[in-house]
């Protein structure tokens, strides 16, 4: 949401404070910095909440300035109801039996679930945490890899009464498919989208879904991760690369 909210700060012409845990990548800070925000690294030991009370306190010491909330914002479930769901209706022509989806702000889970289930009741949605953090399922909140999802909290705008279960998926099968995603589909994804998978995968490998369309998302590209722990044997490999002599 950081680099979504940065572009569109930089198009209006908006100053842009941004507060993220400190494990944010190094892509994702470059990134959010090109478009001018300015960038507040909170202690990671603290996740997701502690950059929340810290925007919270910027917000309150800031005159004439406005905090999206993305974990509270109904807009947030909105806009997802009105065009990531229809989208998903569309493109399978309506025949969408699960919709499996990481949840961070719990945005686009609610709002895609609530629209689905509008449009057919037996729709079932499946929620993805990880293991390492599943509040959710009555755990308690620690440090993960799946960046951007098990936030350590229940975010207010999440609607847990549309989904069937919250899946766990453990940090080092996220990225181990995130990996398998670009050597074997052609896909660079982040890790998030390797717990997607994961979770979708589990779901059609049960008897009971076999022959159902099952869809996930994959929200990130895997650029945004190459200084991240996705990619450290490849980049460690990459900066020991010597040339060739060519004659």
């Amino acid at each position: 949401m950081g680099i979504g909210l940065s572009f569109i700060a930089a198009s209006k012409g908006y100053k842009l404070i941004l507060t993220m845990p400190s494990y944010t990548s190094l892509e994702r800070r470059v990134t959010m910095r090109v478009f001018g925000s300015e960038l507040v690294l909170t202690d990671p030991t603290k996740g997701m909440g502690g950059a929340v009370k810290k925007a919270t306190q910027l917000h309150e010491s800031t005159p004439n300035s406005f905090m999206l909330q993305q974990f509270e914002n109904p807009s947030n479930v909105k806009v997802h109801f009105e065009t990531t769901g229809p989208e998903i209706w569309e493109d399978t022509l309506g025949q969408v039996d699960i919709f499996v989806m990481a949840i961070g702000s719990g945005g686009t889970v609610s709002g895609v679930g609530r629209y689905l289930k509008s449009q057919n009741p037996n729709v079932k949605i499946y929620g993805v945490e990880p293991a390492e953090s599943n509040i959710l399922n009555g755990g308690k909140p620690g440090p993960h890899l799946i960046t951007g999802t098990g936030v350590g909290f229940k975010p207010g705008i999440l609607d847990m009464d549309v989904l069937e279960a919250v899946l766990e998926v453990s940090s080092e099968d996220a990225v181990k498919m995130a990996r398998e995603l670009a050597l074997k589909e052609g896909l660079m994804v982040g890790i998030s989208s390797g717990a997607n998978t994961v979770a979708a995968l589990r779901l059609a490998s049960m008897p009971e879904n076999k022959g159902k369309l099952i869809v996930t998302v994959h929200p990130s590209f895997g650029e945004r991760y190459l200084s991240s722990v996705l990619f450290q044997e490849l980049r460690d490999e990459a900066e020991k690369m010597q040339p060739v002599p060519v004659d």
